[in-house]
């Protein structure tokens, strides 16, 4: 059996992503979607498990203490982390892994293993952005100016990223994405590595 390939989504917050990735991953159930864990409070509706391992700052100290972490990343003012084991056994049975992750956590990601796909999501102009941020109606302005400016300064780092998508549409962000899924597993490396198994 083919190991899967782990595949960095990142992009600045209130850009799609988590809308895009759900779209995804209903299109092709083989998927898994790494859950993160993370300091900061449940949202209405999320669960612990489903959206987030939501944990206590001095639970996730102790995770990171232990490396059972394949990335951590501070993001205003709260801690997120990938737990290294789901998304290991994943790519064992074959499936390809999606993160969702700052861009922080990339950079530690691609260090630790260089063969992750990064793809950085974009919106389609910062003002749409900012109308998107103020419109889901979760965080006061001041916190929407603050992941503004953190979105700008981040996406300077997009062009070293594999994979710029912009999420203009939900549709044709997904489209996008599952053609680069799709190239990647198209490279010469991998297909000459089946054929002389």
């Amino acid at each position: 059996m083919k190991k899967g390939k782990t595949f960095i989504i990142c992009g600045p917050s209130g850009v799609g992503k988590g809308t895009v990735v759900a779209k995804l991953l209903a299109s092709d159930p083989a998927l898994y979607f790494s859950v993160s864990a993370t300091t900061r409070a449940p949202r209405a509706g999320e669960e612990n498990g489903v959206h987030y391992h939501f944990l206590t700052r001095e639970k996730f100290e102790e995770w990171i203490a232990a490396g059972d972490f394949l990335e951590h990343a501070e993001y205003v003012g709260n801690l997120y982390g990938t737990p290294r084991i789901y998304v290991d056994q994943a790519m064992e049975q074959g499936r390809d892994v999606l993160l969702d992750i700052e861009i922080q956590g990339a950079a530690q990601v691609r260090e630790k293993r260089p063969d992750v796909v990064r793809i950085y999501v974009a919106p389609p102009s910062w003002e749409e952005l900012e109308r998107r941020l103020v419109g889901r109606g979760t965080e006061d302005m001041e916190k929407v100016r603050s992941r503004l400016a953190r979105g700008k300064e981040e996406f300077s780092a997009a062009k070293d990223f594999d994979y710029l998508v912009i999420n203009d549409t939900v549709d044709h962000a997904v489209e996008e994405l599952q053609a680069i899924m799709l190239a990647e597993h198209c490279r010469p490396v991998e297909r000459t590595a089946l054929i002389t198994q």
